[in-house]
């Protein structure tokens, strides 16, 4: 049976592909720790559609038995999540771990031990991108992040920058429903969303190239894994869609930032 959801997804899709803009489709997972039958799950997804996860990983929370795991489990490319996933903000604040008001010293000391924690943990593996948690961060300390060897940044859409700092590749779409429950979104919820949402971005002439989904593997429940699975079968099936690797999406990011600016730092 058809859904008419993903039947006005796929229309939108056929007029980027009209337009010769091809979308590059990248998958973000936060709040690793440890492996699980979800870990695993997610690896499945991710090998069945050929599709690369940047796994953002809470360094002082890891466990040392994610290396072996992410060892048995290459398409999915670790990175650091924050440090501690602590909230830091003010009572009545949004929460954050790297937000405006904390004391900068402080902050950066954390920014530097959850990078050396990871790297001693998963070694060259780690990618060097910074997912803050709640995608939250003062953006004067995110335009530091390349001085900790942070070269890409990760928020949530909306989020930017300005100025200096690292090359930015922010997720679009969550898949879960966080206020109404903390479970999986519906499919046509989501296939709605990113219908409208590409729609918009299609009337500007040099819009975003990318679509990034953000999963969270350790809270879906059954409807966020049979959702996501039905929506990149069909995203991945649609001539317009390139499946990207995270590594050469922020690799790329990376090196046309350094050709506007003539400096900064790459990814390896």
């Amino acid at each position: 049976m058809s859904d008419t959801s993903l039947d006005e997804l796929l229309a939108e899709l056929d007029c980027w592909s009209e337009a010769g803009r091809p979308l590059r489709l990248w998958l973000r997972d936060d709040d690793a720790v440890a492996p699980s039958p979800a870990l695993d799950h997610l690896a499945g997804l991710s090998e069945r559609f050929a599709l690369p996860v940047l796994l953002a990983v809470i360094p002082m929370l890891a466990e040392p038995a994610l290396a072996a795991a992410l060892r048995a489990a290459p398409s999915l490319l670790p990175c650091q999540h924050g440090c501690r996933h602590q909230n830091h903000a003010a009572i009545g604040m949004k929460k954050s771990e790297f937000g405006a008001g904390r004391a900068r010293a402080e902050a950066e000391a954390d920014i530097a031990a959850g990078r050396q924690r990871l790297g001693d943990l998963l070694g060259a593996a780690v990618l060097p991108v910074f997912v803050p948690p709640w995608n939250r961060i003062d953006p004067a300390l995110a335009r530091t992040l390349p001085e900790f060897g942070l070269a890409g940044l990760s928020c949530f859409r909306g989020f930017g920058l300005g100025g200096d700092g690292p090359a930015l590749v922010n997720s679009d779409i969550d898949v879960m429903d966080w206020h109404g429950g903390r479970i999986g979104r519906s499919l046509q919820a989501l296939a709605l969303e990113i219908r409208d949402r590409l729609a918009a971005r299609r009337q500007q002439s040099e819009g975003t190239d990318t679509l990034g989904l953000l999963l969270h593997h350790r809270d879906h429940d059954e409807t966020a894994w049979a959702t996501l699975q039905t929506l990149l079968a069909t995203l991945t099936a649609h001539p317009v869609i390139v499946t990207t690797d995270p590594a050469r999406l922020f690799s790329d990011r990376c090196a046309a930032k350094m050709r506007h600016s003539g400096s900064g730092r790459s990814l390896p």
